[in-house]
Formats: C-alpha cells, structure tokens, sequence
C-alpha cells in the first residue's frame, strides 16, 4: 500500500538566531529525565507540568527572553549591524513587535500564535520550516499529531441556567473539584455551569498520547477551553501549551490547520462537525455527538431524551472514544508501516485514514433501492459515495452477488428480491451508521419499517 503523497514539499528558511533556537529545541526536546516546576500558561491559571519530552511552544519562546530583554539585545544589536544587513533580514517572525533575527521593529504580518504566547508572529514560510522540524522530530519518536475538538466530542457541557427539572439530581452527584482527576460530572458554579466528560476519555486520552501530540481546538473562548483542560488533563501531561480556543482563530466560525504547528500530512482531526473544518475534511474523523444534557438536544433540533434524563450514559468499552481509539491506532499502524528517514516526506495520514475506512465494508455490494432521486446520478449521491468510500461495490442493478439492498419501502421491486433471495434488506441509515461509528453494524438493527395497515 502507498502513503505517497503527490504535494509534500520539503521547507527550508535561511533564518537563524530564534528561529534556530526553536528548531534546536524541537529536534532535541527535553532529554533529560528530570521534571521542571509547574507553569502557568495563561491569565485563567492554568498549570501544567513538565514531562521528559514536553515541547512546549511557550518554553521555547521564553527560552529567547522576555520582550524586553529582546527589546535590549536588538537595540545593542542595531549599533552593531549595518543598514544593508538590516534590510537583507527576511524576517521569519516577531515577538512583541521585533524582529527574532534583526532586532527591527514590525508592523504586525504573519501568523499569530497567541495561545503560544501573546505577541507571538511567524511567517508563513518560517512557520513552514518549523513544521518540517517539527514532523522529523515527531517521526523519530513514532508519534503523529492529533487535534480534538471539545463539545460534543470529549465532553458536554450546558448551562446552569438550561438544566431541566428532570436533571437536577445532578447537582448532588457532581465531582470535588480540589481533585478533578477520578471524576467525570464537574459543577462549576463560577461560570455557571455544569460539564460531564465522556465515558472512557481519560484511557483514551493516556493511550492517544503515546501515538500522537495533542492539541485542544475549541470554539470556545480562552477561559473555557483551559477550564476544560484543567477536567481533563489536571497535570498537564497530554496537552501542555496547544490549547487553542476561538480568541486564536484566523477565520471566524471556522477552524483551520494554519495555527497549529504539525505538517497537515501528519494531522488528524477528531470533531463532531464537519462544517468547522472545510479546509481540512481529509484530516477529520467525524465523531457522533455526545448529548448528555437535555440543552445539547435541543441546541441540535433533537426531539429524543438526553443521557441525564434517562439516567444513562455511553458505554465505556463499546462507545464512541473506544471505538475511535481502534481507528486511530490502525491509522498510526499503516503511516510508520516500514518507514524510515528516506521515505518520510512520501508519507501522508490521509491517504491511511481513507485506507482504514475502506475497510468498514469491504467485501459489501450494494444496490439502492428508490432511495437515490430519479434526477439525480445515482454515482454522485452522498450514500453512494458514501458507501464506495466504506470500501463497498455499488450497483444499478440486482445480481446474485449483491449482498445489501439499501431502501425504505419493502414494497420495491428491489425489496421483494432481497427478501426472496435472503439478502439484507437494510434501512439508509445502515451506511451513515458505519460512517459515523466506523464500524459495520448489525444489519438487524436497521429494519425497514412495514406500511401500515389502512
């Protein structure tokens, strides 16, 4: 099988000074086995500590000095440099406005960083660079990166204010929050409101970080996205500094790869909405939502009971995390598959992930049955492109190979055939099932409802 990927360009900068020292880190790390005193990494008091390999972005920046200790060095500088070196400097990036390289003072270009660190500017083709560095280093310790969203996908939160009569017995069943590291329902009266962490999130978060950096991308605002982050990683260990919430967006209602410091070849994406990556639906694994709290039915136009109104929850090894946690590790498995230093830029994560999902149903032909519009070309219809991307065959036509008729009238020509030859007779919903689990699912529970009887 082949990861190649047809554009994947290697970048290179001329820049030195702090561009360098960012690269150094990257590509040395922490080596030591000793641990540093914890940190805070933002007004909201979020701490986390150091682990052997940690690299965290805000380290490397502070590694250089503060603003204005750079402020004085490039003032010393400018006396020592010529005018014409000055203008030769192709500014990779700014901190506080000034030049890493140069010590000259910018206008505001560039990308900003500010969940690194406030004030932080790279340019495009320095942030280029680095991420190449980045992918070596990451690569040589076997590990990709991996992006996760926050509502709906690793936990669900609601309003204090939106609680339904039905939910209040939540109240006494919320976890202390002195420590947060065994509990999963968290009532957080100073932002009025009241969070619950998905069944099986803290393995799998322990697990996926053995095999990939974590970043948290929320369209939540700053103090949200770390509060959430302190519930779900109280010591620090998964996430460190790559915590990005809406406030470090470049594109408003929208996410985007551009701020996040991992070449895209080697990104997935875990999120329960399509729409908020538009640029970037190759990378993405689209969860099933997570809808504990009534609030989060309704925010979706569901007319169903949520989890706390039925007093139930996911399964912790048969749920969505679990189940994704096997896709992800199959995906890790196909990308280092014999690789080495050689063939490093050939290989690609998408093109993994699509091979992973071709094997849902593989070995499935499929015939649609009225479901597909008469106007529409049966192969351009999302269920049939769905299907064939699941790894299925689909046809026009009934033949005795055909192992799925897909319809919802088991009055069709089609029905009746699948019926008679003892074939499965299976409700649309089959495929978008498989789609969204990644798993092929029982095809007894997607019947075709009888008409009823006039």
């Amino acid at each position: 099988m082949s990861l190649v990927s047809p554009d994947s360009p290697l970048h290179s900068s001329n820049s030195d000074d702090f561009a360098a020292i960012i690269e150094a880190e990257l590509q040395s790390g922490s080596d030591s086995s000793g641990s540093s005193p914890n940190e805070e990494t933002g007004d909201e008091g979020y701490e986390s500590e150091d682990s052997e390999l940690d690299r965290s972005k805000r380290r490397r920046v502070e590694h250089s000095g503060t603003v204005e200790e750079i402020q004085s060095s490039a003032s010393v500088e400018e006396k020592a440099v010529t005018s014409s070196s000055v203008n030769e400097c192709e500014h990779p990036g700014s901190f506080g406005g000034i030049c890493f390289v140069c010590g000259q003072k910018l206008e505001e270009s560039g990308v900003a960083f500010g969940y690194i660190h406030k004030g932080i500017r790279l340019d495009p083709e320095e942030v280029a660079r680095l991420r190449d560095s980045d992918m070596r280093f990451l690569v040589r310790r076997r590990k990709l990166c991996l992006v996760l969203d926050l509502d709906h996908t690793l936990l669900n939160s609601t309003t204090l204010m939106h609680m339904t009569p039905e939910e209040d017995y939540l109240r006494s069943r919320a976890h202390s929050l002195q420590d947060v590291s065994g509990g999963s329902l968290f009532l957080l009266e100073f932002m009025h409101m009241m969070t619950k962490l998905r069944p099986f999130v803290r393995s799998f978060l322990s697990e996926a970080s053995e095999m990939f950096e974590l970043y948290i991308y929320t369209m939540g605002d700053r103090p949200y996205a770390r509060q959430m982050a302190k519930l779900l990683d109280p010591k620090g260990e998964y996430f460190g500094d790559r915590i990005i919430s809406r406030d470090d967006g470049t594109v408003k209602h929208q996410k985007s790869l551009d701020i996040v410091l991992g070449q895209e070849n080697v990104v997935l994406i875990l999120d329960d909405s399509e729409n908020a990556w538009p640029k970037h639906k190759d990378n993405l694994i689209l969860m099933e939502r997570y809808h504990f709290f009534a609030s989060s039915c309704q925010q979706f136009g569901h007319n169903f009971k949520s989890l706390s109104q039925l007093k139930s929850d996911e399964s912790e090894t048969d749920g969505a995390l679990a189940t994704v946690l096997k896709v992800l590790k199959r995906v890790h498995g196909l990308f280092f598959e014999g690789i080495n230093d050689d063939n490093l830029s050939d290989r690609d994560v998408r093109l993994a992930l699509k091979e992973v999902r071709k094997e849902i149903l593989k070995g499935c032909k499929i015939v649609f049955s009225r479901v597909i519009p008469t106007h529409c070309k049966p192969a351009s219809h999302h269920l049939w492109k769905m299907a064939e991307q699941l790894g299925a065959t689909c046809s026009g036509d009934v033949d005795p190979s055909v192992t799925h008729v897909v319809a919802t009238d088991v009055g069709t020509e089609k029905s009746r055939w699948a019926m008679k030859e003892k074939k499965f007779l299976v409700h649309p919903g089959w495929i978008e099932a498989a789609n969204f689990l990644w798993q092929k699912q029982d095809e007894d529970n997607f019947p075709i409802e009888q008409p009823k009887k006039q």
